[in-house]
């Protein structure tokens, strides 16, 4: 019985263990593959519960794609779109956000 139970709260812990993976979203998930120095866990999942607040879906998508293509980013920011003019802003109030909620 003993073993049984032993057996159960490994398994429990495993999947807690792999939950956070499982439930990442795009900006996370990026941020995590990311090169960069400052990406860890903490920031990366701070940064995509502020995305959930202030961005949609698409743009959290969009954003993702930023971290491996920069200067696709570039190429949004420049463009002469109204869907990307939004979408800027959207993005420039986010980045605010995740500044203010997430800065160490």
């Amino acid at each position: 019985m003993k073993l049984a139970i032993n057996k159960a709260a490994l398994v429990v812990l495993a999947l807690l263990g792999t939950a956070g993976l499982a439930h990442a979203g795009p900006i996370e998930s990026a941020c995590l593959k990311s090169a960069r120095d400052a990406a860890n866990r903490s920031l990366c999942s701070c940064i995509q519960q502020v995305a959930d607040i202030s961005l949609q879906n698409s743009d959290q998508n969009l954003v993702a794609s930023f971290f491996k293509d920069p200067n696709k980013a570039e190429t949004v920011r420049m463009s002469q779109s109204k869907r990307d003019d939004d979408f800027w802003a959207r993005y420039m109030n986010f980045g605010q956000q995740a500044k203010l909620s997430c800065a160490g």
